[in-house]
C-alpha cells in the first residue's frame, strides 16, 4: 500500500512528477490566507497551534460546526488546547475535504509530523507544534 502523504502525494503521472520537480522550491505567494495582516508585518509569533489555525480560519471553523462542535470551541472562550482537541476530533470526519489533505501538508512539511491527526492524537501533535 502506498504511503499516505508520500513524496508523489496527488501526482499521478510522470509530467505532473516532472513539473513539481522543476518548481519544488518555488515560493508560494499566498494572499489569501487567515492570518491578521498586522500581525505578519509585526511578526507576531503564536501562541500555539490552537491560535495559528482556528483563530481566523473559517473553513475549519466550518469543519467544527457541520460535525456538531459547540461554538464555545470555534469562536467562544474555551481553552486552545480544547479548541484544538475538537477539531482534531472533527478532522477525521472530512476525508475527501482539501482541508484534510491541506492540514496533514502542512503537519509534515512544518512540523516534520508525519501520522494522522485525530482526536486520539491531538495531544502528541499539540506537544509537537507548540
Amino acid at each position: 500500500m502506498k504511503k499516505f502523504m508520500d513524496k508523489d502525494f496527488l501526482l499521478s503521472t510522470e509530467t505532473a512528477k516532472k513539473l513539481y520537480d522543476a518548481c519544488e522550491s518555488t515560493p508560494i505567494f499566498d494572499w489569501h490566507c487567515h492570518l491578521q495582516p498586522k500581525e505578519i508585518y509585526e511578526n507576531k509569533e503564536p501562541s500555539d497551534i490552537a491560535y495559528l489555525w482556528l483563530a481566523g480560519d473559517h473553513y475549519k471553523w466550518r469543519i467544527m460546526r457541520s460535525n456538531g462542535v459547540d461554538e464555545q470551541y470555534i469562536t467562544g472562550n474555551a481553552p486552545e488546547r480544547e479548541k484544538f482537541q475538537k477539531f482534531a476530533e472533527a478532522l477525521p470526519r472530512c476525508i475527501g475535504n482539501p482541508m484534510y489533505h491541506w492540514c496533514h501538508l502542512e503537519l509534515k512539511n512544518y512540523f516534520g509530523y508525519e501520522g494522522i491527526l485525530s482526536g486520539d492524537t491531538a495531544e502528541e501533535v499539540w506537544n509537537l507544534c507548540n
